[in-house]
């Protein structure tokens, strides 16, 4: 596990800042805010998109962040709340597309000890991989 650094906790202020703007508190559609920084240095983030066959915030932040040609991922973080309070865990499915799209990107995860970050690969160990 790594220490956060200033940049994470920016990082983690931009998926506050996501969800805060958009959190649905009638329907619950959108409950979680994700920020992805790319190694460019650009940051992307999403929210979540809740229906039958939804979309986690980290995959709405990935989809945003390819889609304008980034391919090289350096940190991501969830969270969760009215304001983002909550820093969440990706899902067993974000944790395979975190495997296959960056494994070696960092995750910001919080633990009884504090924050840190782990490498995404580090979450899916015997992984399905996917072919190149």
């Amino acid at each position: 596990m790594m220490l956060l650094t200033e940049r994470d906790r920016e990082l983690i202020a931009r998926a506050q800042e996501a969800i805060r703007l958009n959190y649905d508190e009638k329907t619950q559609r959108h409950t979680v805010g994700a920020a992805l920084r790319c190694k460019s240095g650009e940051i992307y983030v999403g929210v979540n998109v809740y229906s039958l066959h939804g979309a986690c915030a980290e995959q709405v932040a990935i989809g945003a962040a390819v889609t304008h040609g980034e391919r090289d991922f350096e940190t991501i973080v969830a969270v969760r709340g009215r304001r983002g309070e909550e820093i969440i865990p990706p899902c067993g499915n974000c944790r395979q597309i975190l495997r296959d799209y960056m494994p070696d990107c960092d995750v910001i995860l919080s633990t009884d000890e504090g924050n840190f970050k782990v490498r995404a690969s580090d979450l899916l160990p015997f992984s399905h991989q996917m072919e190149d």
